[in-house]
């Protein structure tokens, strides 16, 4: 039975601030919500970025004025222009120019000479309009050509910084946050970052330079005409506002409903073989027209209050115009107002409101941008993983381990182990069973130090681990883990992750000592065989092989197997076990093991529940002692 829609909505509607998916609706600071929450602390840190090019951003400032100024002057010559030709057809009108009229036509009549033809005036004053238009054109070039530059070299540097500022991170943050919010600080945020300052504070800053222009050029030529424009920006701004938070109320209705379409549509696809085993494609085909009419309503009245500014702010300025055309028309009879100069102020009126549109339009932008840059910087101000003292770094490690009492809790509420004591002589195999949340996995998070404890004490070869380097540590101590992962490259490249500077016999070698060479060898390219989508071309069971083999090739002292032969089939299990007992041997391995079978072997079994081992020995002590272990063993009882 198909869910409701509210119930549909519940569940797949995105609400991370980093949800808004490609390809739906404007995308990176468009789509992006959210407020800075220090404005001030936000900008300085950006400029820090951007300020490294000073000398650039100069030459973006004095471009933009040009090409600002440029396009008021290429209008301004249209009146002396008009002027003449109203002369022409009346050698009997009279009226009074203004001062900028009288410096262009200046200018115009010192080319072309003081006795010049209207023709050879028009087309001289022409030619100048052109000039004066290409040198626009040209600082505009100038202008996007180095804020581009700018702006990618800065979000180059910030991706950069917080690609290594997560690097340095512990587990915790990651084991902390999905997936997918990590990834929106490198998409959405940081594209947000671009957005603004590659358009966003270029159409500001230039929308204020055209703004401050125009008044000028407007006010120099009739001061009553600028009073009558000046009355209607309260109606453009009142309008502006008014449609502008409905549209942005019913825009992010649109974009909740656009990610329950799309995580409904991942979610589905990706569960494909499960639908079809479970008969559910009508469910799932009425789910989706629910979602898919749901997003269609949204879409509807956000790009209809979205699409209706442009028109009602047009015609707004029309009559804007209209008004300003008329009191100009009366000011010509009663003032002698230049016909030229009429026609001028005419199109200032018109542009006059559109750099107040396009700046109250950009702040949404330019405040998601800030909203992600805050939440970028928040990330490169966390504490890096501490690394250790490296006081006693030591260019070989044995493998001798001792766990102390050592307690630990995830979080202050909750202790996954209590009081755990153990030891490791190097070579030798110490196995963990328990059931699930027992704590088997922690103890290995431990002793690699992707969390720290919080009691007690773990030393490798009688020295503390938090006084070695962790890369030093982790150097020695190679694991191999239930989920395995590769990375898009060849299976030789996958394999040499253990160990970067391993020669391709070495290579080999460990595929060999894996178990993993024969399948590797019937492969079309061999080695050379590129693994895609983390291995999907190849099965569970190849995957986990690659896996040891990359820990084999590591030549670490110490080796951790957790749950390495659960997902896959008993024939498979045997190969891996082949190859776990190989890459063992003079190792001190750890094993968290579901299958007790694979433990048979090991010097110690530590039988954990409740984050206590309440059972230790070999097989045939623990046998003996018929207490869980026994239970479990013989089926008396389960793992859960």
């Amino acid at each position: 039975m198909a869910r409701s829609i509210e119930k549909l909505k519940k569940q797949y509607t995105v609400v991370s601030h980093g949800a808004s998916l490609r390809g739906g609706g404007p995308h990176g600071g468009r789509g992006a919500k959210g407020k800075p929450k220090d404005v001030g602390k936000t900008i300085n840190r950006l400029l820090n970025y951007v300020g490294k090019y000073k000398i650039l951003l100069i030459f973006v400032g004095v471009a933009m004025i040009f090409s600002t100024v440029t396009s008021l002057i290429g209008s301004y010559m249209l009146a002396p222009i008009i002027n003449r030709i109203t002369l022409a057809i009346n050698p009997s009108a009279e009226f009074t120019m203004s001062t900028m009229e009288r410096i262009a036509d200046n200018v115009i009549s010192k080319v072309v000479g003081s006795n010049a033809t209207v023709g050879s005036y028009i087309i001289t004053a022409l030619i100048i309009l052109t000039a004066v238009y290409l040198v626009g054109v040209a600082a505009t070039y100038i202008q996007t050509r180095l804020m581009m530059l700018i702006s990618q070299s800065s979000v180059e540097k910030i991706r950069n910084d917080l690609f290594n500022k997560t690097q340095s991170l512990s587990v915790k943050y990651f084991d902390s946050r999905p997936t997918g919010e990590i990834m929106s600080l490198f998409t959405n945020d940081v594209d947000n970052i671009d957005v603004m300052l590659n358009n966003s504070l270029v159409s500001v800053f230039s929308g204020i330079i055209t703004l401050v222009g125009t008044f000028v050029f407007m006010v120099s030529t009739s001061w009553i005409l600028t009073l009558v424009t000046i009355v209607f920006i309260p109606v453009f701004a009142k309008l502006a506002t008014a449609i502008g938070k409905r549209s942005s109320k019913y825009y992010g209705g649109q974009q909740a409903a656009l990610g329950a379409v799309n995580g409904y549509i991942e979610e589905t696809v990706n569960g494909q073989k499960v639908v079809k085993v479970f008969n559910h494609e009508k469910d799932c085909v009425e789910e989706f027209s629910l979602l898919n009419k749901e997003l269609r309503e949204k879409q509807f009245k956000a790009q209809f209050f979205g699409g209706i500014m442009g028109p009602i702010m047009g015609n707004t300025s029309q009559i804007s115009y209209g008004v300003t055309v008329g009191v100009g028309g009366i000011l010509m009879v009663l003032a002698g107002f230049t016909p030229g100069a009429l026609t001028v102020f005419a199109g200032y009126s018109r542009q006059f409101s559109m750099p107040i549109n396009n700046i109250s339009m950009q702040m949404s932008t330019v405040f998601a941008a800030l909203a992600g840059a805050e939440r970028v910087f928040s990330v490169l101000d966390l504490e890096p993983e501490n690394m250790g003292s490296g006081k006693n770094h030591r260019t070989e490690i044995k493998g001798n381990v001792v766990f102390d009492n050592v307690s630990f809790g995830y979080t202050e509420e909750k202790q996954v182990l209590s009081n755990i004591s153990l030891y490791a002589k190097p070579g030798q195999k110490i196995a963990f069973v328990g059931s699930t949340g027992a704590g088997k996995t922690t103890v290995t998070n431990l002793l690699n130090r992707f969390y720290d404890i919080k009691e007690g004490s773990i030393t490798i070869d009688g020295i503390d681990i938090k006084d070695y380097d962790k890369d030093f540590l982790r150097q020695n101590i190679a694991m191999v883990l239930q989920d395995t992962h590769l990375f898009t490259g060849t299976i030789r490249e996958n394999i040499r992750y253990g160990r970067l500077d391993a020669t391709d016999t070495e290579v080999e070698e460990a595929a060999r000592i894996a178990s993993a060479h024969s399948f590797i060898m019937r492969l079309e390219k061999g080695y050379d065989t590129v693994i895609e989508g983390d291995g999907s071309n190849l099965s569970q069971g190849q995957r986990q092989l690659l896996n040891i083999a990359r820990a084999a090739l590591s030549k670490a002292p110490i080796l951790v197997l957790d749950e390495a032969t659960s997902s896959v089939d008993t024939r498979t299990e045997r190969h891996i076990e082949h190859g776990m007992d190989r890459i063992m041997k003079n190792r001190t391995t750890f094993v968290i093991a579901h299958r007790l079978s694979t433990v048979r072997n090991a010097n110690a079994i530590m039988v954990l529940e409740q984050g206590k081992i309440i059972e230790r020995g070999d097989h045939d002590d623990l046998i003996a002692q018929k207490g869980t272990y026994y239970k479990l063993y013989t089926g008396a009882a389960e793992l859960d």
